[in-house]
């Protein structure tokens, strides 16, 4: 694994702890595409096995995968993970020649928390002010194609996902409330997306996956979508569950089809 560092002179507060990108070189037969992933943990923290695991998992398949480690756990958050996920994509864009990356095969990636942060990142595209806008940040910051496992990424959200993302991800106000739904931002330009969720998720509504696939149908976006009878909140992987297990493989499928 390689830390590359995301800026000279890093946006915003980072609460003594500054975002960067951990890239995972393939471990097969190089791809020309990229995956940027963004693990999961409510926006309080970053769940390992939904960072580093995924990004072992894809570049032993020869995907160039690149963890983000945004900010998280700060009482004035936002915009702040969204500008970091951003960065992230434009900067693989940027040096996608000296990986020998397509820069239009760059996938986007996250679970939970992520996956509403990938979600975003893939449907809601106007400027942010309190971006650097340098060379990097001169880069399209819209993936080519989105994957959410478990996410939060549609509206109506239940009372504890409402005041979740209003006092986790905006500071306790309504002010940037629509931003907070992905659904509701996609377009005809939206890309698009691999979706998994199990129907018994306790922790976030398996409802959020299908109204997101949904709002893709309705703009023709093409979608994938994996609903599993069984199974927690925050698998991952699902190593050693023969149901949800499926999914990575399912995955590599789409990628291979959507990216050739």
């Amino acid at each position: 694994m390689t830390e590359i560092r995301m800026w000279e002179n890093i946006p915003g507060p980072t609460n003594g702890v500054q975002p960067a990108l951990e890239y995972y070189a393939p471990t097969a037969p190089a791809k020309d595409a990229a995956v940027v992933i963004l693990p999961g943990g409510a926006y309080t923290h970053l769940a390992p096995h939904e960072g580093k695991g995924y990004a072992e998992y894809l570049a032993a398949a020869g995907y160039h995968a690149f963890v983000c480690e945004y900010r998280v756990e700060m009482k004035q958050l936002f915009p702040w993970p969204l500008v970091d996920a951003r960065r992230a994509i434009r900067l693989v864009r940027h040096g996608a020649a000296e990986y020998g990356i397509d820069p239009h095969k760059i996938a986007v990636m996250g679970s939970s928390a992520g996956g509403h942060l990938a979600a975003t990142v893939s449907a809601w595209t106007r400027e942010i002010p309190e971006e650097t806008h340098d060379a990097v940040d001169a880069e399209e910051c819209t993936p080519d194609a989105t994957i959410s496992c478990y996410g939060v990424v549609a509206e109506p959200f239940e009372e504890w996902a409402d005041a979740w993302l209003t006092n986790s991800l905006l500071g306790g106000t309504k002010e940037h409330w629509d931003i907070a739904s992905p659904d509701k931002n996609v377009t005809d330009k939206t890309p698009p997306a691999f979706l998994w969720h199990t129907s018994e998720d306790p922790v976030v509504n398996v409802i959020h996956t299908y109204r997101y696939a949904a709002a893709l149908r309705q703009h023709g976006i093409p979608h994938e979508v994996h609903v599993f009878p069984k199974g927690s909140h925050g698998l991952g992987l699902a190593t050693g569950n023969p149901s949800v297990g499926q999914w990575g493989g399912l995955l590599l499928n789409w990628l291979e089809l959507t990216f050739g």
